[in-house]
């Protein structure tokens, strides 16, 4: 077939126009059991843990990786061990074809501005490039891969009250990890986060140096918000203290009190797509920030990498494996340092593929779930009354930290705000609860305040204007929710909208309603000890367990940037699941200094293996189980991978075979058995499940393989996933464990749907594209949740009217579940005119981990 040829740049027929994969929401509909009180406590965090989730517009920034090796790649086929000058030679060639990529493409008519240029843990580089380019990007033999940036978000009431014990049961728990005789010493841990007061008296001595991704000024300390500078960014130093903190209020500590911290800034304010201010990072910062930690100052090798880095942020439900972030912790580890990544904070999911946070999802990354170790907490009643008609009577938990010492009776007071903005859930500002004439429409009441993305921010605001108490109505919060905030010393109750409706009614037709806030009863904590609602489960897009393991990381007590009355030093308490990676992270820092022989694998290894089993949570929920350091300290031997990867929806007749890899670390021959759990396994399930050979005997500093194979034959479907721990014990000495989990999911519906042509024949326009919309991906609804189903690539080819293939088009990768629009400028892959006539693009897409590939077509004529 014949086609005119003319000067354009090489564009695809098809090009992008708009990329907005939004995933749909489950998170505060799915549930692992089908419990509605489950589903209701998840949902009650939401908002207060980590940041409220702003709506950004990343542009057409993607990031290109190369197939040319970096640092990591060069040090380990080089066996871990290379000069400096060596690695600085790898690292200067790893530039060199950044850069001469980038020429490459400029002398194609493509312009490209790279904002970060990678060379450590992954090769390639991250630009706004138009979106009609990238197919041509991808079939270039020097690249691995095109992917799209994401978003990342911060994964998370003064001394005296510490000192005093006056806080509220259940808004502070004090960290119990610690490894008698260490403290961190020698031991740094690169915190990429949000910026840190480095200069907070907890603080002071731990943190030696710092560097800011987003600003590029070196200097990573906390900004403030540019419309509010009295919102400072808290995440960061919050996570800090959790880490390294020491000599705080009433013996208050971190867990490596003596580590060193080299904060990286890779989240602050930035702008978000309706050109406010909000608290968020991007995938292609959190990868600079990788490339700084295991190279701080810059030279190009990586002598002075921190041998653990924290990362505090998340991109929400993207547990990909190839994602720019994991492969950049899998380079972090191959350069020996551990990366420790919160699992997420978007709860309950279905029993595949859940809703585990990039870059959680990286086998390589040691991602950690939170428990809620809080042994009691507070409720109060709350009575909201006009005149004699009753709105509300119940007794609500206490969501902040600071409990009425006697019965309280306010008159109720709103600030202003208009039913449009609140539909939409704006934040409030401090100017709302004011009037025209500058007073306060809340002093001295109880400020009845919708709670909004932010409740923290919006009770903190109710209080600067002299709330005498704040009922916030929406979403139910948790007792503690908002714990320990220096913003807030006044009591905090929640109500539902409803209530709060009737009071509002109230007031707008003049009435003067009353609040009434009775005295606290204390009550043992029902889910101590049990992971935490809002934390993330799994599992990863390939199938395999995750989170690793789980730690404390409900209202845990640390520092706060800022100051108070008087000049007094700020605390707070932070829930999350990345407040329960930092103090995995700290406790990876004690390891490290007693074990120094121990590389990041080996770490990684022991800290999941010796994790302790929780009876009633599922291995979904919780991987290997709780932090247990001491256990970890005596450990002998590491089992890589520390969790295993099955079909995530496996069918009823299936088996799979994994290799194990067994490290003695010790200077004796062991003799260890391989067991299964045979009360998850056999038992009926019709699952046999077993590890050849089921004995090893391995000399000092060697290794062995096993082979864990498990294979099913049902009748039916299984209604529920089958789940275990895989024991490794030695003769002598603590047993490691390997968390595994095969689930029976819904069979799937196709990956593509909802095609649609704008018009289904047009002449060539490059100016004016023909779009192409599509459905890719998809939530799917489960026995006992939602779950979700994304695409790991997708191509586009084009095909002529005798079914020829005319080439590719476009390749994507690491598809959410969303709608994906394309604009048709009738052009080959080559850059080149069609023809008049007849053609048809085909879309194919691959899901994650095993299962065939769907496939959807459409035709149009080109006039």
């Amino acid at each position: 077939m014949r086609r005119r040829r003319r000067e354009a740049p090489q564009l695809g027929v098809l090009a992008l126009v708009a990329l907005t994969a939004t995933l749909l929401s489950v998170a505060a509909r799915a549930g692992s059991s089908g419990d509605d009180a489950a589903r209701v406590a998840a949902s009650a965090w939401r908002g207060l843990v980590g940041a409220p989730r702003q709506e950004v517009a990343v542009g057409q920034r993607v990031i290109v990786v190369l197939n040319t090796p970096a640092l990591s790649d060069q040090l380990a086929h080089a066996g871990g061990r290379a000069t400096e000058a060596q690695q600085r030679r790898w690292t200067s060639a790893s530039l060199a074809a950044s850069h001469q990529m980038i020429a490459k493409l400029a002398q194609q008519g493509v312009r490209v501005r790279p904002e970060y240029i990678y060379s450590r843990v992954i090769a390639g580089f991250s630009a706004p490039i138009d979106p009609q380019v990238l197919g041509l990007i991808e079939r270039m033999p020097e690249v691995a891969g095109v992917y799209p940036v994401r978003v990342t978000y911060p994964a998370a009431q003064s001394s005296q009250m510490i000192e005093r014990n006056r806080l509220a049961a259940g808004a502070g728990d004090r960290l119990q990890v610690s490894l008698p005789g260490f403290d961190g010493n020698g031991v740094t841990v690169a915190l990429l986060d949000t910026g840190v007061e480095g200069n907070h008296p907890f603080l002071i001595g731990q943190v030696v140096e710092s560097r800011d991704v987003i600003d590029r000024d070196g200097n990573a300390t906390p900004d403030a918000n540019p419309d509010d500078a009295s919102r400072l960014e808290r995440h960061g130093t919050q996570l800090a203290g959790i880490v390294a903190g020491s000599e705080g209020p009433a013996e208050l500590a971190g867990v490596a009190p003596r580590a060193v911290l080299l904060p990286i800034r890779v989240a602050g304010w930035q702008q978000n797509a309706r050109g406010s201010w909000g608290l968020f990072g991007r995938t292609d910062q959190l990868v600079a920030g990788l490339e700084r930690a295991v190279d701080p100052n810059g030279d190009g090798s990586v002598h002075d990498a921190a041998r653990i880095a924290l990362v505090g942020v998340s991109e929400p439900f993207s547990a990909f494996v190839d994602s720019p972030a994991a492969r950049a912790a899998a380079g972090a580890l191959r350069l020996d340092t551990l990366v420790v990544a919160p699992a997420g904070n978007d709860g309950h999911a279905g029993p595949g593929y859940g809703s585990i946070g990039g870059p959680g999802g990286s086998p390589s990354a040691l991602t950690v779930g939170a428990v809620d170790m809080r042994g009691s907490t507070q409720d109060v009643r709350v009575v909201l009354r006009s005149g004699l008609e009753l709105a509300f009577d119940r007794r609500v938990p206490l969501a902040g930290a600071v409990a009425p010492r006697r019965h309280l009776s306010l008159r109720a007071a709103t600030p202003r705000f208009s039913p449009e903005g609140e539909a939409r859930g704006e934040a409030l500002e401090l100017e709302d609860f004011f009037n025209e004439a500058g007073l306060s429409l809340v002093a001295g009441r109880a400020a009845l305040v919708p709670a909004g993305a932010d409740p923290g921010v919006a009770a903190a605001q109710a209080v600067k204007a002299g709330a005498a108490a704040v009922v916030l109505y929406g979403p139910t919060l948790p007792a503690g929710g908002i714990g320990l905030d220096e913003a807030v010393g006044v009591p905090v109750v929640s109500v539902p909208a409803w209530a709060a409706r009737k009071t509002l009614a109230a007031l707008r037709a003049g009435r003067r309603p009353l609040v009434a806030v009775g005295v606290p009863q204390t009550a043992p904590n029902r889910v101590r000890g049990h992971v935490a609602a809002f934390s993330s489960r799994g599992l990863a897009f390939d199938g395999r367990v995750k989170p690793d393991l789980v730690a404390p990381g409900v209202a845990l007590l640390t520092a706060e940037p800022g100051r108070g009355d008087g000049g007094a030093e700020r605390y707070a308490s932070v829930s999350g699941s990345s407040a329960s990676a930092a103090a995995v992270a700290g406790a990876a820092a004690l390891l490290a200094q007693a074990r120094p022989e121990l590389d990041a694998s080996a770490l990684k290894a022991l800290l999941v293996g010796t994790a302790r089993s929780l009876d009633q949570d599922s291995v979904a929920a919780q991987g290997a189980g709780m932090l247990d350091l001491g256990a970890a300290l005596s450990a002998e031997f590491a089992v890589l991978p520390t969790t295993l990867s099955f079909d995530h929806a496996a069918p009823k007749s299936w088996q799979a075979t994994r290799k194990l890899i067994v490290r003695n670390l010790s200077t004796r021959t062991l003799r260890l058995r391989i067991v299964a759990d045979e009360q998850q396994s056999a038992a009926g399930r019709g699952l046999v499940f077993g590890a050849a050979p089921t004995q090893l005997s391995i000399a000092p500093g060697r290794w062995a393989r096993v082979y864990v194979t498990g294979r099913i034959a049902f009748q039916r479907t299984p209604g529920t996933p089958i789940e275990g721990l895989l024991q490794v014990r030695p003769e002598g000495g603590a047993t490691l464990r390997v968390p595994w989990l095969i689930s029976f999911g819904p069979a799937r519906r196709s990956l593509l749907g909802e095609l649609r042509m704008s018009t289904a024949s047009f002449k060539p326009s490059d100016a004016a594209p023909t779009v192409l919309s599509f459905r890719a991906g998809q939530v799917e609804r489960a026995k006992h949740g939602w779950q979700i189903a994304p695409v790991a690539k997708l191509d586009l080819e084009l095909f002529g009217a005798k079914g020829e293939r005319l080439g590719l088009l476009g390749r994507l990768r690491d598809l959410l579940p969303g709608h994906h629009s394309f604009g048709l400028t009738g052009r080959d892959g080559e850059g080149n005119e069609l023809d008049a006539g007849r053609y048809r693009v085909r879309l194919t897409a691959w899901p994650t981990g095993d299962g065939r590939p769907s496939r959807a077509s459409v035709a149009f004529n080109i006039k």
